[in-house]
């Protein structure tokens, strides 16, 4: 009787600490959203640091475009093996420990390519290697902070402000490659610039780490915000691992947004090659690539209000799915035709508002439907998912693509051979998406298993509050 006595004060204790909610813990939890943030936007910008001027990359390195190539490429490899080892490491070791790991790897991959012009380092025809180096560290940073919105959404924020932690946090990554695209070629006009993009890069990767260490002190808030985060429950990283391969709804959520996030990795980086055939510029290309994130970044920002405010995480997606692929079926059809420069801007945009602005009300769906696996692993499973399908989807459309000697109004900067035609790969990726999405629609049925731990504990609060003040017989 003791025991159940003080197990009801301490609940009561909890609640009334939540309702207070100290200065110190609001403080502390915007802070730590805000160096995810930034780590996040400057692992992106470093992953595209040479892509937007890969031919002045090359030429000033010596090396091939392929190699240059290889340097974002090397992120969606790493990737993949690592993901499952930083899912652990945020469900066993924690949040503060995967943020200030992966804040170093960042900064320390910074510096080490930007060894690459220092002239008492050089290594002669070997300086790639610095870039190369530098690139892993800065990969094995990236799932690290990637699946970290979730985890910090979870013991940091309270329920009716997750949705829009983790739209903050998540949305940062296209920040950064949005920013990439646009910085890289601003600072890169000649060959020589080079070392300048390479020393201006490395400041936000520093800045982080610096405040990293100075401001995550803490593993969880010293008040819980909700009543998950109270009641940790977490199974064992590979007890998870098994639940999750055995949970229907979980599995289907994976398959379809491992999908849609390979869809999108393609669509990024195959967008001026698919343009450039139909007589368009690469600063077009360019602007809907610009205008396929940014309509993303404010799609995720609205979306997540209306999530917080109504918890239809299943509709919200569902809708936003079936959008997606309309715009998607709408590109492979345009993209067909010379002079649709605004119909093309339009669906890009588009594009980028439906698909963008559920991926993280997806992280926290996931979160919802695998409740009390661990939030690391449940969005880190998805993430791996869609860098393996991303990657077996480049190169089906890459196989699928048709050299043709008849395009007079090409822009591509192709070698012998003539552009490549890519009608049938957009129609496979628009059928890809379609399909996906109706799988998703049909299938997909869940119940928010967190959110009803949270409303059967709240209860189990109130309840014993109510004991507890209630005057003896």
């Amino acid at each position: 009787m003791a025991g159940d006595a003080e197990a009801s004060l301490e609940k009561t204790r909890l609640a009334e600490l939540r309702k207070q909610a100290p200065f110190t813990t609001y403080r502390r939890r915007w802070f730590l959203l805000g160096v995810i943030c930034l780590l996040n936007c400057s692992n992106a910008m470093l992953w595209l640091t040479f892509a937007p001027v890969a031919d002045k990359s090359a030429a000033y390195f010596h090396i091939s475009l392929d190699t240059i190539n290889w340097l974002s490429l090397v992120y969606l490899l790493i990737s993949i093996p690592f993901g499952l080892v930083a899912t652990w490491i945020l469900d066993t070791v924690g949040l503060k420990c995967a943020v200030i790991l992966s804040a170093w790897l960042n900064m320390v991959g910074s510096i080490i390519r930007a060894f690459s012009v220092i002239s008492f380092l050089s290594l002669g025809a070997l300086n790639y290697s610095y870039l190369f180096i530098g690139q892993c560290l800065c990969a094995l940073a990236q799932p690290l902070v990637l699946f970290s919105p979730t985890k910090l959404a979870a013991l940091w924020f309270p329920d009716h402000q997750r949705a829009t932690a983790n739209m903050i946090s998540s949305m940062s990554n296209p920040l950064g490659i949005l920013i990439a695209n646009l910085l890289s070629p601003s600072l890169v006009s000649e060959e020589k610039d080079i070392p300048l993009m390479l020393g201006v890069y490395a400041i936000p990767a520093v800045t982080a780490c610096i405040l990293t260490m100075v401001g995550v002190r803490d593993k969880v808030p010293p008040t819980p915000p909700s009543a998950s985060a109270t009641n940790s429950t977490s199974q064992p990283f590979f007890m998870g691992l098994k639940t999750l391969l055995r949970n229907k709804p979980y599995v289907i959520l994976m398959i379809c947004f491992g999908a849609g996030i390979g869809l999108f990795t393609c669509f990024s980086a195959l967008l001026e090659q698919i343009l450039c055939v139909k007589g368009y510029s690469n600063f077009f290309a360019g602007l809907n690539g610009a205008l396929f994130t940014v309509s993303g970044l404010l799609g995720a920002f609205l979306l997540g209000l209306y999530i917080d405010k109504t918890r239809q995480f299943i509709e919200s997606t569902k809708i936003g799915f079936c959008l997606t692929a309309l715009a998607s079926i709408a590109f492979a059809l345009v993209s067909r035709f010379r002079n649709q420069k605004a119909p093309l801007a339009l669906i890009s945009s588009l594009f980028g508002f439906f698909g963008f602005s559920i991926y993280p009300v997806v992280m926290e769906l996931a979160v919802e439907c695998s409740y009390p696996v661990g939030e690391g692993t449940s969005t880190g499973l998805i993430f791996v998912s869609g860098q393996i399908q991303g990657v077996i989807l480049m190169l089906l459309l890459q196989a699928l693509t048709v050299q043709t000697s008849a395009a007079p109004f090409s822009t591509c900067d192709t070698e012998e051979g003539g552009a490549l035609d890519w009608t049938t790969s957009t129609l496979v990726m628009a059928g890809a998406c379609s399909v996906v999405a109706c799988f998703y629609v049909i299938f997909f049925h869940t119940s928010y298993k967190r959110l009803h731990a949270e409303a059967s504990n709240a209860a189990s609060i109130n309840k014993t509050g109510e004991e507890a003040t209630d005057p003896e017989p």
